[in-house]
Order: C-alpha cells, then sequence, then structure tokens
C-alpha cells in the first residue's frame, strides 16, 4: 500500500510478545497461499464431525464453510492482538512452550483451522468458550494454544476486519465484534459469505492517506496488494467492483463521484456519511499504524489531522450535551 513518507526516526513497535508489524503485503501473500492451500475443507453437513468440537447448524452456515478460510501468514512476521489486553491472552492459557521449536506449517494448520471455526461462530452469532477452540487445535498442539489464538485472531483483524474479544474472564468467554465501531460487514448483499470489513477499512485508510479522496485507480492499486482485481473474482471474497461501488456505496461508508473536469471522465473515492458518523480518523490511522508495525505518529501530518478530528468531534458532542441540556431546563 503506498502510504506518505513515514518519519525516518520512528521504528516498529516492539509489543510484550517482541512482535513485528505486518505489512499488507505480507497479509496479500497470506491471501495467495490461502486460494493454493490443500487444507481440507470444512465438512458440508457439521452432524458429520461431532469431534471437531463444531455444533450442527443450518444449510446457510453450512455453505458459508464449503469452502476451507485458510490465511497464512509469513511464519517470520507475527503481530500484536490489539482486541486483547496482555491479562486476557494470559487467562486464555498462560505460559506456553516456545512455538519457535514447532514445525510452521503445523502451527498455520491449526491456525487457519481456528479462524474458520471463529468466522462460523462469527456467522452463528455465537459466544466462544477456550473449550470450544481446544477442540478444533490438534491434539499435540494444544500446549501452544495462546500461540495459535493470537495468530487467528491477527487474521480475523487484519483479514476480514473483526476482533476477537473476552466477554467473560471467569469462563474464558469470547465473542467477536466488527473493528472500530462499524456495523456493516459486507455479507449481507455478497455471495461469498465472509465478512468484507477489512477491505472497507483498507479503502477508508487508502482515501484518508490520498488527502481524504482517492481515486478509482489509487483504490485498485491498494486492493491489488491484496490480490483483489476489478472485474476478477478473488477465492475469498469474490467479485469485489460491486461490492466497492454498489454496496459500500448503498450503505454510505462511500460516495463514489466523478473526478471534477476529467476527460476521459475518471472517478473517486470519499468517506462517505455512514463512515464518518461510525468511525474516526484516528482509528483508521491507528489500524494503519500498527498494520506496519509503528505508532500514528509517524504519520505526522494524518496524524495532526486526526488529532483535529477528535477535537472537532469533542466539540460537538459537548456542544450538542448542551443544547440538550437547555432544552430539558426549558421544560
Amino acid at each position: 500500500m503506498a502510504f506518505p513518507q513515514k518519519n525516518p526516526q520512528c521504528s516498529p513497535v516492539q509489543t510484550h510478545s517482541e512482535t513485528q508489524g505486518l505489512e499488507v503485503a505480507q497479509e496479500s501473500k497470506a491471501l495467495e497461499e490461502a486460494c493454493l492451500s490443500s487444507h481440507p475443507a470444512m465438512p458440508g453437513n457439521l452432524k458429520e464431525s461431532p469431534d471437531a468440537g463444531i455444533p450442527s447448524t443450518s444449510e446457510s452456515a453450512q455453505s458459508f464453510c464449503s469452502s476451507s478460510i485458510v490465511t497464512t501468514v509469513s511464519s517470520s512476521s507475527k503481530y500484536d492482538v490489539g482486541s486483547n489486553s496482555a491479562e486476557e491472552e494470559d487467562s486464555i492459557l498462560e505460559a506456553d512452550p516456545d512455538p519457535k521449536n514447532v514445525p510452521i506449517d503445523a502451527l498455520d494448520e491449526n491456525v487457519a483451522s481456528l479462524v474458520n471455526f471463529l468466522l462460523l461462530k462469527y456467522q452463528l452469532r455465537e459466544i466462544i468458550t477456550k473449550e470450544d477452540m481446544l477442540k478444533i487445535v490438534s491434539k499435540e498442539y494444544e500446549v501452544y494454544f495462546t500461540e495459535v489464538f493470537v495468530r487467528a485472531s491477527v487474521r480475523m483483524e487484519i483479514i476480514f476486519g473483526l476482533d476477537v474479544k473476552e466477554v467473560d474472564p471467569t469462563n474464558h468467554c469470547y465473542a467477536i465484534f466488527i473493528k472500530m465501531g462499524l456495523t456493516y460487514d459486507g455479507m449481507l448483499h455478497c455471495e461469498v459469505g465472509v465478512p468484507k470489513t477489512g477491505i472497507l477499512i483498507l479503502i477508508l485508510g487508502a482515501i484518508f492517506m490520498k488527502g481524504n479522496r482517492a481515486t478509482e485507480q489509487d483504490i485498485w492499486d491498494v486492493l491489488s496488494v491484496m490480490g483483489l482485481y476489478s472485474g476478477k473474482k478473488h477465492y475469498i471474497f469474490g467479485e469485489p467492483r460491486k461490492l466497492i461501488t454498489k454496496y459500500f456505496v448503498e450503505e454510505e461508508y462511500l460516495k463514489y463521484q466523478k473526478v471534477a473536469n476529467s476527460d476521459p471522465a475518471q472517478f473517486e473515492f470519499l468517506w462517505g456519511p455512514r463512515a464518518h458518523a461510525e468511525t474516526t480518523k484516528m482509528q483508521v490511522l491507528e489500524f494503519l499504524a500498527k498494520v506496519h508495525g509503528t505508532i500514528p505518529r509517524c504519520f505526522p501530518s494524518q496524524y495532526e489531522e486526526a488529532l483535529q478530528d477528535e477535537e472537532e468531534r469533542a466539540r460537538e458532542k459537548m456542544l450538542a450535551i448542551a443544547i440538550d441540556f437547555r432544552s430539558h431546563c426549558q421544560f
């Protein structure tokens, strides 16, 4: 993804697990490997696989997992799970043996299986327990569960735009939420039943980084890094053009308009009113900075603009509270 030049003094953020930042290009490799993966598909009839720990469900849920949604991240790259605190990760399973001693393919296979399971649970809107997830991981790799869980959570976040959060620390229960306050996951209108919020976040980020408007070519250049091309059906996400130029626009997350005075005609994208209402420039910048293994301040002009946006939102909120208070005082 073509971002403005970062501050040269900025270095990748190191987290409590000594993680490195993931570049979007590496996620592109993950998606490409997913398309070519030989991992077996999840069973069409989930009732046939009681040992997998997956409950029997409806036909729609079966079709949702008719193909294995495997996502393989480069073995040299790890990533901090922003949706979980250190205490939450500690609560899921304390001290794992060093995962560096485990074959990467073996870990990746278990991570892919857990991602499939989490996506199914998200579609069914069901709470996930640690016990459920442990049933998905191979017996011999249960001792590496924390590493598997962290990697699976990262892929849910970066690729699908979903946060896996602990909602009941006592019973180790988790739920899955759309990131950054967004309320549409792109599944309603599309034939491919996987969340598309990750694509939306990347587009919102590209628009912000390009000065709050990005040409159609800019957007396709960004999405091509993920293997998404106009008119070409993607193995995981389907054909993206209608999703971007129609559904995201109809849902008012994006504005799609002709570039003024362009001849031949060119088109551009801007944030739509729903994007402005549900998320903020700072949230988007934090996500993009995290993907690049750095911090928002490493993009000085965008960081300053995001701060101004936060201050303006705070003033508007205070003004609305004051107006509401005055209206109540009149009675």
